[in-house]
């Protein structure tokens, strides 16, 4: 049997090193915002999807017949509608159920504005 040697007759390879793979800053960051998208998209839809129910339950307030309108006049407060409305009441009690049931974001009220009086105090009026 013959043995044949291949030593030497092989062109020497150069040695190809392994390099890592190196993120720029900016790859970084497009890396983190491709990652991000998803829950971006998520987070929009919940709040399109889901922000309309309570934007709509604002709306209905309370059922129809539950509560009496009264118009603001000058120099008048909450305070003293809710004096005015309901004399027998804590007027915190009574200010508190207004701008509940308004859904102001405040205690603030001009002249001419409508508010409603929920039923329970504008029976004492």
């Amino acid at each position: 049997m013959t043995t044949i040697s291949f030593a030497g007759t092989m062109p020497d390879v150069p040695r190809v090193s392994s390099t890592r793979l190196r993120l720029t800053r900016r790859g970084r960051r497009l890396l983190v915002s491709l990652a991000a998208l998803p829950a971006i998209v998520a987070l929009t839809a919940a709040m399109v999807l889901g922000g309309g129910a309570a934007l709509a339950s604002l709306d209905t307030g309370a059922p129809a017949g539950s509560f009496t309108m009264v118009t603001v006049s000058a120099g008048e407060s909450l305070w003293s509608i809710a004096e005015r409305v309901a004399p027998s009441a804590d007027p915190r009690d009574v200010v508190d159920a207004i701008v509940r049931l308004n859904a102001l974001g405040g205690v603030g009220v001009t002249p001419g504005q409508q508010l409603a009086i929920p039923a329970e105090y504008a029976a004492s009026h």
